[in-house]
């Protein structure tokens, strides 16, 4: 047999990973994504997971769920723009409008969808794209598919912004600046006042990814505009719907004018089959929840400093995060797997994250507490890391 099929150059490849020590297999999970699980066979406490409010197995969004299945079936059908779009996809875009405050929202099949369709659509040939060193690759991906310009700013800088601003102005048409709400690896906030600013000076527009904002930040999860009260002055709101919301998809949130316009050039939108009704049901009750109380993002910030401050005191270094995403930053790519691999044996899942994904040398392992998460489930957590800390000379 011919062995261009051996795929040699991939195996070469793995083999490197192995040799790197960051090879990895895909954990598998049995039963429902809980602050306690079943991982690989093993009962495990929970730090990895996005679900950040304990959504993803509530009773009422697995009802609602439910009662969408028996109305509209399991799937769409179609795309949107053909016969996929249900009044129960109408009705989720009008509800987290509402929620978000703005006049509109697009949604998408995910958030990287929402990215790579929203952020081409917008931007092109004559465009220029300035965007965060730290931005999401789904960011980056969206951007290397317009026909735009880009460059980059330095992280979170200000004066590195500007000075693109003031260079590149003259040049293009249109300026986009796109940033991360809450950059996803380190779990710091962006300065989206001075962005606001520095885009109105320049006459440029601003587009927010965030992800990690939504159902975290602002008055009961409306995210990082509303953090701010920037409503009205950021163009493009992205948000997730499979992090705090607990399900999967994503959205813009702005005007009807960018509604209109991506109902017509999003491609996912336009190539894709729509969100399964039994996605938009459960999305929509989420947000009905955190229309109607505050309890649960109120116990996620209660539970992520709480575990913040013991991990704090036992001298771990967990980085500039602003947010509950709570990196550990152990630095060797190596010793970070290890670290992850130790505190699994002890009975605490947290992957390891690192290089591409962060920069060489600051390998981390990337906690993410939720409201679900119980003070005792996260005691026995730090106990785990005090016991791997020492263990590894990396606390003393």
């Amino acid at each position: 047999m011919n062995n261009v099929h051996e795929l040699t150059f991939l195996k070469e490849k793995i083999e490197g990973l192995k040799a790197d020590g960051v090879y990895r297999k895909l954990p598998i999970l049995e039963g429902a994504n809980e602050s306690e699980v079943i991982l690989n066979g093993k009962k495990v406490i929970n730090l990895s997971s996005n679900n950040y409010l304990g959504f993803a197995n509530h009773p009422r969004l697995k009802r609602a769920a439910i009662e969408a299945v028996e109305k509209y079936g399991v799937g769409a059908g179609a795309v949107r723009t053909i016969v996929g779009n249900m009044d129960i996809h109408e009705k989720m875009e009008t509800l987290l409008a509402k929620f978000k405050r703005e006049e509109a929202v697009m949604s998408f099949q995910s958030g990287f969808n929402c990215n790579a369709g929203t952020i081409q659509a917008i931007a092109e040939k004559g465009d220029l794209i300035i965007s965060d060193e730290l931005n999401h690759a789904s960011i980056i991906d969206g951007a290397r598919l317009s026909r735009a310009d880009k460059t980059i700013y330095k992280h979170n800088d200000m004066d590195s912004l500007e000075e693109v601003l003031k260079l590149k102005r003259d040049k293009y048409r249109n300026l986009l600046i796109i940033t991360d709400g809450v950059f996803s690896m380190d779990g710091d906030i962006a300065n989206l006042p001075d962005i606001a600013n520095l885009a109105e000076k320049y006459s440029a527009m601003t587009y927010v990814d965030d992800a990690h904002g939504s159902g975290v930040l602002g008055e009961s999860g409306r995210g990082t505009v509303d953090h701010f009260n920037l409503h009205g002055r950021i163009d493009f709101s992205i948000g997730t719907l499979s992090k705090a919301i607990g399900v999967i998809g994503g959205y813009v949130a702005g005007s009807k004018t960018m509604q209109d316009w991506l109902s017509h050039r999003g491609r996912p939108l336009l190539f894709s089959t729509s969100l399964p009704p039994a996605a938009v049901g459960s999305i929509i009750e989420a947000v009905k929840i955190l229309m109607e109380t505050t309890e649960y993002t109120d116990r996620l910030w209660d539970n992520a400093k709480y575990f913040k401050e013991k991990l704090g005191k036992l001298g771990f270094d967990t980085g500039n995060s602003q947010t509950p995403i709570t990196p550990v930053i152990i630095g060797d790519e190596a010793k970070t797997m290890e670290f992850s691999k130790k505190l699994f044996e002890k009975g605490v899942f947290v992957s390891g994250i690192v290089f591409p994904t962060v920069p060489k040398g600051t390998g981390r392992v990337r906690c993410m507490v939720t409201a679900a998460h119980t003070k005792e489930q996260l005691d026995r957590a730090v106990d785990a890391f005090e016991k791997v800390g020492k263990e590894m000379n990396i606390l003393k």
